[in-house]
């Protein structure tokens, strides 16, 4: 990975978004690790309060994981199928070191897969307890248009390209900003076999 001091990130509505940061062949491991963790833990497609399923499948690794069903969206320390969540992997604790040190540890690591026609809409990330601490988010796989608003819905936003190896930090005032997927450019990457994007995003719950 390249070091902190090497790298400028791009602003993005007061998000940070460090291009490249992940090389290659550590991309590679990471999405070995996450293989681990998904016998473990296997990928499910959430459905929404509204009784719609999510387009993005998912699970999480940490001690809690994110969920969703018709009871709402919330953390849970077990996955569906009852079991605790497995460890986040050492390499992906790394990044976070890296672009967020001061911070408190992150208790919770969510993976999303994105197929083909997979989006995600605008939302805020306000499920954790404690805003002071920074959302992480890591792009592995095909490129997505990321879409930032503001703090409440509507007005003017802005969007950038992710890549594979691509680090986003939501802290400070850009912590509550909505933002979403547009949509995933399928099979512009070469890192999955059967091309798609991961995005891990890590954060404190408690």
């Amino acid at each position: 990975m390249t070091k902190k001091y090497d790298i400028t990130p791009l602003d993005l509505k007061s998000m940070q978004v460090f291009k490249g940061l992940i090389h290659t062949s550590l991309q590679s491991e990471i999405v070995s690790d996450l293989r681990d963790v998904v016998r473990e833990a296997p990928v499910f497609s959430p459905m929404t309060p509204y009784g719609k399923p999510m387009s993005v499948r998912m699970t999480s690794a940490g001690r809690f994981g994110w969920v969703s069903d018709r009871h709402g969206y919330r953390y849970s320390e077990t996955h569906p199928d009852g079991a605790p969540w497995p460890l986040i992997p050492e390499r992906i604790l790394n990044i976070w070191d890296t672009v967020a040190p001061l911070a408190r540890k992150p208790e919770c690591c969510l993976v999303n897969f994105y197929g083909e026609d997979a989006k995600m809409g605008m939302h805020q990330d306000r499920d954790e307890s404690d805003f002071e601490q920074p959302v992480v988010s890591i792009s592995l796989g095909d490129e997505a248009l990321f879409r930032v608003g503001n703090a409440t819905r509507g007005g003017k936003t802005e969007s950038i390209w992710l890549q594979s190896g691509d680090v986003v930090v939501m802290s400070g005032a850009a912590r509550l900003l909505y933002h979403g997927i547009d949509r995933v450019k399928y099979g512009s990457s070469q890192l999955l076999p059967k091309s798609g994007r991961i995005n891990l995003t890590m954060r404190v719950v408690t």
